[in-house]
């Protein structure tokens, strides 16, 4: 069955009046992501109608009624998309009537990381570090706030930047990729759950099994065999081969999606299993490059399962957390072997993290679910250009690494594409719904939207070729 819990939005959007039960939201949730969902009509026609009036009262939407000031399309276009309001989980809907609860979730891990920074670097008198290490600190602002607001963790930034346009060696890169995120990032998942920001419980728990287990065998087995090279070309390519899949699937802005994985666990726990299998190839990523697990999660709950960005994202974050906290204690106290150039990285950047992460994640949490997806394609694709310009500027780029990253591109792009296209007929053939939980006698009125909705974008585009 489609998941039913509820789509709640900002206290701000609705206005005195309006007021909805949970239940009624909550048929919100099985429709693709829209301000203006068309609805069955059916017996519910009072609920529905009650939904309708609710968001036709939403800021930035014009209106006319006498006395109202029309919006413009900029205020449209920024309701739309950066107030698209907070989907939370289901018995959070207070929260989103709390307008100070956001700035709690971003203060309280905040004051607590920034206590214990200051007393250690006051105690040492290691304030010098930042005469050579500064740069990092205006980089993680911006990385941060990706690490928080996307599936892209903090690593996805420091290590790329690092390794290629300051040469540091990517055992450190990954290193600190570990500790940055095992900071900023676990603040951002304590503001996640604090706002009661709806994450895919399921893909957290099983994912984070399966991470485990690839990260273990990732920093004891793969990651020494691999060059440095290799590392930074490989870690770029992959990653953009996902943004191209997610783009190209995107396309169809109206797409149905979910808000959880679908009649888990699935006949033989096969959706189970996948989870735990993403989260140890996750795991092993995160291994090489210092994070990997998030977006590896999030190919397989948006491509696959058919998540929404607006779940997927939140999830991921929490994921790599987690994830980062393993490694990063693999390597302090079973490997014994991290680097102090990373000690003094960290003393740099966590102040700035701590802030900038579970900021991000406040923002992220208001964008609509295609912001969300349009940072992913437009950090990797920057990662990818510049990847190449710098290694090549450092005189490392051979015929042997360009196979290897064209590989690596064209081998994600058919795997990630193949994942959609399962996705896409696990959607149609096992996970609409097949009933209309408001009027169960009534006829298949999930599948009949979304069949309506397909022949409907068919038809336009035969038009269009018939035009042409």
């Amino acid at each position: 069955m489609t998941d039913t819990f509820p789509a709640t939005f900002n206290a701000s959007a609705a206005t005195p009046g309006n007021s909805r039960s949970s239940s009624q939201v909550g048929t919100l949730g099985k429709f693709p992501e829209t301000r203006f969902p068309t609805f069955p009509k059916k017996s519910n026609s009072a609920v529905l109608s009650n939904l309708n009036n609710t968001y036709s009262r939403s800021p930035g939407i014009s209106h006319s009624s006498p006395g109202l000031k029309k919006s413009s399309p900029a205020d449209n276009f920024v309701a739309k998309y950066f107030q698209n309001g907070q989907l939370l989980e289901r018995g959070k809907e207070k929260n989103a009537g709390d307008p100070w609860r956001p700035l709690k979730g971003v203060l309280i891990p905040a004051a607590f990381f920034h206590l214990v920074w200051w007393a250690y670097m006051i105690k040492f008198d290691l304030f010098y570090v930042f005469e050579e290490k500064y740069y990092m600190s205006f980089v993680m602002i911006f990385g941060s706030l990706i690490a928080g607001a996307t599936s892209e963790g903090g690593g996805s930034v420091a290590f790329p930047v690092m390794t290629l346009a300051f040469d540091v060696d990517p055992v450190v890169a990954r290193d600190v990729s570990f500790m940055i995120q095992s900071c900023g990032m676990s603040a951002a998942t304590f503001t996640i759950f604090y706002m009661g920001v709806k994450v895919e419980r399921n893909a957290f728990i099983f994912c984070a099994l399966g991470g485990l287990f690839g990260i273990v065998l990732g920093l004891e087995q793969i990651s020494t065999r691999m060059s440095s090279a290799q590392k930074k070309i490989g870690f770029v390519s992959i990653w953009f081969a996902f943004a191209f899949s997610l783009y190209w699937l995107n396309r169809n802005e109206a797409r149905h999606v979910h808000l959880t994985v679908q009649n888990f666990p699935g006949k033989l726990y096969w959706r189970a299993l996948v989870l735990i299998l993403t989260g140890f190839i996750g795991g092993i990523f995160s291994s090489v490059a210092g994070s990997g697990l998030d977006i590896y999660t999030f190919a397989t709950l948006t491509l696959l399962f058919r998540v929404s960005e607006k779940v997927a994202t939140p999830t991921s974050v929490c994921l790599m957390s987690t994830n980062s906290i393993i490694g990063i204690g693999w390597r302090i106290f079973f490997q014994r072997s991290v680097d102090m150039e990373s000690w003094e990285f960290i003393a740099v950047t966590m102040p700035v993290v701590v802030l900038g992460a579970p900021f991000g994640s406040v923002l992220g949490s208001y964008c609509h679910r295609l912001v969300l997806a349009a940072f992913v394609y437009s950090t990797d694709t920057v990662q990818l250009v510049a990847a190449y310009i710098i290694v090549n500027n450092q005189g490392n780029l051979d015929n042997k690494l360009i196979v290897t990253g064209g590989l690596c591109t064209v081998f994600g792009a058919i795997f990630f594409t193949a994942g959609s296209y399962l996705g896409l007929f696990i959607l149609e053939t096992t996970d609409l719904d097949r009933t209309d939980p408001d009027n169960p006698d009534g006829d298949n009125a999930d599948m009949d939207r979304y069949w309506k909705m397909k022949n409907e974008k068919n038809l336009k585009m035969e038009n269009n070729v018939l035009a042409v």
